[in-house]
């Protein structure tokens, strides 16, 4: 607040302590945001499976650096070691820390052991967005994939991470699925700490 009380001055900004204080960021902000960086990246390429991979790419960076703050202040900087575990975290903690609430719901796949789901009615990312006609199935997912696998490949789970589009019967909007197929490395070294 200004004008209460002193505030403490600090030298730089690595000396400022990791307070867990409310860090909330403005709704319409983040949504303007989000929404300049997706044109800027649609004037920079030719097609959607383009502009995906580039929102992705953004993603994934977001992902490692918020891997590592939760880490330091969840979890006195220890990492997650087993599939479920990781899994929980990011269907829990970052899904809160990011979007305000946990997932809608954290699956495992029916038909492939090494795939799972993470779904959400209304992800944040699509829910400012209108895609005009001519962009067919783009989904703005493909941010909230690439944090997930900037968590997963930077915590030591390798995996394939995509967004799609699951229509909802009755509803206008379909919900968002992040799909996340991990590489076998992972699968073998689950079943060995089993």
């Amino acid at each position: 607040m200004i004008g209460v009380g002193k505030a403490k001055q600090y030298a730089n900004v690595l000396d400022k302590p990791l307070s867990r204080g409310r860090q909330e960021v403005s709704l319409s902000a983040f949504a303007f945001l989000f929404s300049e960086l997706v044109q800027y990246n649609q004037t920079q390429v030719d097609n959607i499976a383009e502009l995906e991979r580039r929102l992705e790419d953004a993603g994934y960076a977001v992902g490692a650096r918020v891997l590592e703050l939760l880490c330091h202040r969840e979890k006195g900087n220890k990492r997650e070691t087993r599939l479920l575990g990781i899994l929980s975290f990011i269907h829990s903690t970052v899904w809160k820390v990011l979007f305000g609430k946990v997932a809608d719901s954290l699956e495992k796949g029916t038909e492939h052991e090494d795939e799972y789901m993470i779904s959400e009615k209304e992800l944040l990312v699509n829910r400012f967005i209108s895609v005009p006609k001519d962009m067919g199935a783009f989904n703005c997912g493909a941010f909230v994939a690439g944090i997930v696998k900037g968590v997963l490949d930077n915590a030591g789970f390798p995996a394939v991470v995509t967004a799609h589009f699951v229509p909802i019967e009755g509803q206008q909007r379909p919900r968002t699925t992040i799909l996340i197929k991990f590489a076998e490395e992972v699968l073998h070294r689950e079943a060995r700490l089993g």
